[in-house]
């Protein structure tokens, strides 16, 4: 597919994990080592179904395009489905699907054999618990993949609290396509907090505030017992 991985982009591809989190810096490649898998699962499993959830329509035919770039190095013709506007339907009726980011929109696929979720901490919890049931009979394979953005949403909640998963995080430093001076510049122009966030894959609290959330928290306890009236 002319896609030359480096090591860790190849430890995702390679992965046989059946859930699968990817926090990782901007511009690191989530969107297209993900359309690559896509495009193998589409190539090597006839009939399968892969759906692509992103915040927008906008950045679901990103990642299409993508994917359709991988087809067209493999010589293969495709088109689309005839139902779904962002859509690759291969010849052995394989299909790649791009959904919009409206819970409303989304339901009626079942039997999903990919679901990826691109940027997925800026998807909302709605779309997210919307999709996760197409997985129920084909226990399909489900891959999360962002860069942080704030201590909210299910993306935080998977990789601080869930089970099963597969996590890989990947800071800017770690990827040899961004260079360093580049990342000082960030540095200085942006503020460490959302430095941290973008590019060291941390969940950072960006939102302004008289008081910093985690001290807030630490302030809290359930020990304490209520007073009497």
């Amino acid at each position: 597919m002319g896609f030359e991985p480096d090591a860790l982009q190849a430890q995702v591809l390679n992965s046989k994990s059946n859930r699968g989190l990817l926090n990782c810096a901007r511009q690191w490649g989530k969107s297209t080592v993900t359309a690559a898998k896509a495009v193998y699962q589409a190539q090597h499993e006839a009939g399968s179904l892969t759906l692509v959830v992103s915040p927008s329509e906008r950045q679901s035919g990103e990642f299409l395009r993508k994917a359709a770039g991988f087809v067209r190095r493999l010589g293969l013709r495709v088109k689309g489905d005839g139902d779904n506007d962002l859509s690759l339907i291969f010849p052995n009726q394989s299909r790649i699907v791009g959904l919009p980011g409206s819970e409303a929109t989304i339901r009626g696929f079942s039997a999903v054999s990919l679901l990826l979720v691109d940027e997925a901490a800026r998807v909302s919890d709605d779309l997210y618990f919307s999709v996760r049931p197409m997985l129920a009979v084909s226990n399909g394979a489900l891959w999360l993949m962002s860069t942080p953005f704030g201590k909210r949403g299910f993306f935080h909640r998977e990789w601080e609290r869930g089970s099963g998963w597969l996590r890989l995080q990947v800071n800017a430093y770690e990827c040899a396509r961004i260079g360093q001076s580049f990342l000082e510049e960030e540095r200085a122009t942006m503020g460490e907090r959302w430095f941290r966030q973008e590019y060291l894959c941390e969940f950072t609290d960006v939102s302004s505030g008289v008081f910093d959330p985690e001290l807030v928290e630490r302030a809290v306890s359930d020990e304490v017992e209520a007073l009497e009236v």
